[in-house]
């Protein structure tokens, strides 16, 4: 995307500002519609609309290459992610029981990024052969976008039943669940959204791995090879949460990423870098799914929808605050002070999951 948007006429700073407010966009949207999807009782809806509009963006970022439709383009694929992503993860919750939580989110994680590793692959492909020829490849793009639409109406709605009336849901209401929430819920959170302030872009792990002397064919590999080791691993570790529980599995995932981003800040050579990045890889599968288990597990099956709304809006907000603090202190003080800064707040997390929220029960 970065690449296609400089080559038509985007600056590096409106790239910025257009992924900004596109996240914006996704991250507000997600507490909205999880409230409204637990409001209303339907979650199938919810998740059909949303992977037909991120369906719909794809043709569009090829028919005109002006900055508004661009933007208006991208806005429409992050709402989708927004309208459906409540819903999804309150289909998957509703799935489980609490002893299967890690399996059912780790396989759901391991899918969804079996897509981000092939997906990438196949573009690589396409492009190595037909150069900056990226008009066609959002127009190819459409095709497994309305497959995954198709695949959804196969979904059927379980009954939901409705404890209070249905009133009118104002876009920020979401907001409301934070004081309504369980005590439990709100010291997770507050942990996981911590750790989100320093949890910058993955293209600053990229950038890094560019100064270590990687071609640019090897920076798109070795990010293949991240998302193949989370996809591959996912699942396992899901499975082995279920077993040993999910703090644990999560507190490992954090301590994972603590030493890929200590190793980070001098990593030099190759195979240095791969093996950074395999323990990022089992760092993103130790924690992505299981964050989300864990939440639907302290929170009434109600508000699943609510919950992990809520959760991943303030995470959008977040990631975007952290990404900008990574960029500061990288310009002052250099790539390897941003990535012990970032290293050592994630041990102190550790610490709080460890200890401050020893009383949460995640089985």
């Amino acid at each position: 995307m970065p690449i296609y948007l400089k080559s038509i006429g985007f600056s590096i700073v409106l790239i910025g500002v257009l992924e900004g407010v596109a996240e914006a966009v996704a991250g507000f949207s997600k507490g909205y519609f999880g409230k409204l999807s637990d409001g209303m009782g339907r979650r199938v809806p919810f998740v059909q609309l949303g992977y037909s509009l991120s369906a719909i963006s794809k043709p569009m970022m090829a028919f005109f290459f002006t900055p508004i439709w661009i933007f208006f383009a991208r806005t429409i694929d992050r709402f989708g992610k927004g309208i459906r992503t409540g819903a999804r993860d309150a289909i998957l919750s509703d799935e489980a029981t609490p002893e299967t939580k890690g399996k059912i989110f780790g396989f759901h994680r391991s899918m969804d990024t079996l897509g981000a590793v092939l997906g990438p692959t196949l573009a690589l492909i396409y492009l190595y052969f037909y150069p900056a020829n990226y008009k066609t490849l959002f127009f190819i793009a459409f095709i497994p976008g309305v497959l995954a639409i198709i695949a959804s109406f196969l979904l059927k709605e379980k009954k939901q039943v409705q404890t209070k009336a249905m009133n009118k849901v104002g876009f920020f209401s979401f907001l409301n669940y934070w004081k309504e929430s369980p005590p439990l819920y709100r010291k997770v959170v507050i942990g996981l959204l911590v750790f989100t302030l320093f949890n910058s872009s993955d293209v600053f792990l990229l950038l890094k791995a560019k100064q270590s002397g990687l071609s640019d064919t090897w920076v798109i590999g070795i990010y293949i090879f991240y998302n193949l080791i989370y996809a591959l691993t996912s699942f396992p570790l899901g499975i082995l949460a279920d077993k040993i529980g999910l703090k644990k599995i999560f507190i490992i995932g954090l301590i994972m990423f603590s030493i890929a981003y200590l190793g980070m800040a001098n990593a030099k050579g190759l195979t240095m870098l791969i093996i950074i990045f395999l323990v990022y890889g089992i760092y993103a599968a130790a924690t992505e799914g299981i964050s989300k288990a864990w939440i639907s597990n302290i929170t009434d099956s109600k508000d699943t929808a609510t919950a992990i709304g809520t959760f991943t809006g303030f995470q959008s907000i977040c990631t975007m605050i952290a990404s900008s603090f990574a960029g500061f202190l990288w310009y002052q003080y250099g790539a390897a002070v941003t990535f012990i800064i970032t290293g050592i707040m994630t041990l102190l997390v550790v610490v709080y999951f460890s200890f401050i929220v020893e009383a949460v029960k995640t089985k």
